[in-house]
């Protein structure tokens, strides 16, 4: 089939962005030569190029407030993000992370949302070394952003089970096969001199074309009892159908994700519609088939509606199963079969792993590795890495599982623990170890607000009403975005809170921490300080009135957005301002 998208076949304006694309032999443009320039910054083409090396050029936006008294310029900065299937690490690779975090970037390691780390406040200068030592320890950044598929997710648990090991391995399959064939990244960061005879070739993406995909693809294995990484949340999600303890497929759910734009309607979160069943051995076909369905079909005008989303809703879910039936897999769909989710574990704690051996995993606020105050958890996880060399493994959730530890070894872990002031999960509020946030301010220009460094005092706050209330032990997820973009899926969360205008935000409530259901805007324009205080009457009557075990995202779902709103005393925003 043609790499050529019907937009580029009739007159329709292309974005901008597919020119860069097309111009820039196979993802190399003017990199290599700005990266050796004297500037601090690349210009604004070579910014979009940037992204599928795995760096984000950015903005100090702390620097900012001062910039015009002082009379300077912006001060630029890059964020450097790994692909890590499943998130797995070694202990030798966790710890040349710690030391590459130490020297070039802003000292702390970031766990994302999608099982991976960032580093933020990296210069243009050391840009080219930190890609190079993290290339030498086995890790890379290719496609960790850019209009490619990004981080394939899994469960990390390392229990042994078939299920999970399965999933473990179709991750790291189909993150290699859906890796770009370029040789760029090789050329601009590790190589040196010259350019690879690719450069010139007229055709060097077998899946993705000269202009690569519509926008960003993401993907993510998941299994009915434990959707720690929000199966119905991924562009293409594969849920296992698991019959006597051992998978016999998986049930392919696409059009997944949760970006969308404030005051634009036609944008909106939206989960994956079960589109069909594949067998395991047919997995990573399937998600070539899939990536190629967006190629040729995603939208190359408006990036704002370029996911794969919105052709699924556009076109409606027949359409899509029979298109990909007829054009690309060249054979009938099997239907889905039976598969619900029933729970999500976040991990945490010590657990065995069926081999005589132990995970202990570990709750990191906001994902953010660091050392404050008394809590020195950069430090605490560095001496434990160097002493007993286990795995790290990071979740989806954002914490950190440390794995293949001795029963022998646990004390002296726990020991370590203590020593820096770490809180072991179980002694830690729900609240905040069902919390998630995005980076936001200072380090991302996309964020209208603050988040992961103003969630802490709304979920301690929450979690002093709850226990109050004595409901300290009830499970309920909450997540902040600083931007409607959604990176920590604030539209799943039994409370979303997402940036709008200085430290106002929208609050939805109403989704499930099973991440099966998508929340709804109950106020908007809410000061962070005021959260609780609007969240009150509503936690107080789904203590009163809730049936037997219902969760408070069950509760507000099963009131809807009237009846809710009418209990906080708020009226509901519209949707075309949320």
């Amino acid at each position: 089939m043609s790499n050529e998208t019907p937009e580029a076949a009739t007159a329709v304006k292309l974005s901008p962005v597919e020119g860069i694309k097309d111009a820039s032999q196979w993802l190399r443009g003017t990199l290599r030569e700005e990266l050796q320039g004297e500037s601090d910054h690349f210009g604004s083409e070579m910014i979009q190029l940037l992204k599928f090396h795995g760096s984000y050029q950015q903005e100090d936006r702390d620097a900012r407030k001062n910039r015009a008294k002082a009379g300077t310029g912006k001060h630029y900065m890059f964020m450097i993000r790994l692909k890590l299937p499943g998130g797995k690490l070694s202990g030798a690779q966790y710890l040349v992370l710690d030391d590459l975090c130490e020297r070039y970037a802003n000292g702390t390691i970031r766990l994302t949302t999608r099982q991976s780390v960032q580093f933020h406040g990296i210069l243009k200068t050391d840009l080219k070394s930190t890609l190079a030592e993290m290339n030498s320890a086995l890790m890379t950044t290719l496609g960790g952003c850019g209009d490619v598929n990004r981080n394939v997710m899994a469960c990390p648990a390392p229990t042994g089970d078939a299920v999970r090991v399965e999933m473990q391995t179709l991750a790291d399959d189909v993150a290699r096969h859906l890796t770009p064939h370029s040789n760029a990244y090789h050329d601009v960061w590790l190589n040196g001199e010259g350019y690879s005879a690719d450069a010139e070739a007229e055709d060097v993406e077998p899946i993705y074309g000269k202009v690569y995909l519509p926008r960003k693809f993401k993907i993510g294995f998941s299994m009915p009892y434990d959707n720690c990484v929000d199966v119905y949340a991924q562009d293409l999600g594969f849920l296992a159908v698991v019959e006597n303890g051992k998978t016999v497929g998986y049930n392919a759910l696409v059009g997944g994700g949760m970006g969308r734009s404030n005051s634009k309607p036609e944008t909106f979160a939206q989960l994956g519609y079960s589109m069909f069943f594949v067998e395991p051995d047919r997995v990573v076909d399937a998600s070539e088939q899939v990536i190629k369905f967006y190629r040729d079909h995603g939208n190359r005008a408006d990036r704002k509606r370029a996911r794969i989303k919105y052709v699924v809703h556009d076109w409606g879910v027949d359409k899509v199963r029979k298109t990909l039936a007829r054009d690309y897999f060249g054979h009938a769909l099997a239907e889905p079969r039976e598969a619900t989710i029933t729970d999500v574990s976040l991990h945490h704690g010590w657990n065995p792993q069926g081999d005589g051996k132990w995970f202990l995993g570990l709750s990191v606020e906001s994902g953010r590795i660091h050392d404050v105050g008394t809590m020195r958890l950069r430090t605490a996880l560095r001496a434990i890495v160097s002493k007993y060399n286990p795995d790290v493994r990071i979740t989806a959730q954002q914490d950190i599982l440390l794995c293949n530890i001795s029963t022998a070894d646990r004390t002296g872990v726990d020991a370590m623990l203590g020593q820096h002031g770490i809180e072991r999960p179980e002694n830690l509020s729900m609240m905040r170890r069902w919390s998630m946030a995005c980076p936001a301010i200072p380090t991302c220009g996309l964020a209208i607000t603050e988040s992961e460094r103003a969630l802490p005092s709304v979920t301690s706050a929450l979690a002093e009403e709850l226990a109050a209330m004595g409901m300290a032990q009830e499970r309920m997820s909450i997540r902040m975005t600083g931007c409607p973009n959604g990176c920590a899926r604030p539209y799943q969360s039994e409370i979303g809170l997402v940036g709008r205008s200085g430290e106002k935000y929208t609050l939805y409530v109403g989704g499930s921490s099973l991440g099966t259901r998508l929340n709804y805007p109950l106020a908007d324009m809410i000061h962070r300080d005021k959260v609780v205080e609007t969240l009150r009457p509503l936690l107080g009557r789904w203590k009163s009135d809730r049936t037997s075990g219902e969760s408070f995202g069950d509760y507000c779902n099963r009131l809807g957005v009237a009846q809710a709103a009418a209990i906080a005393g708020v009226t509901p925003p519209a949707a075309k301002d949320t």
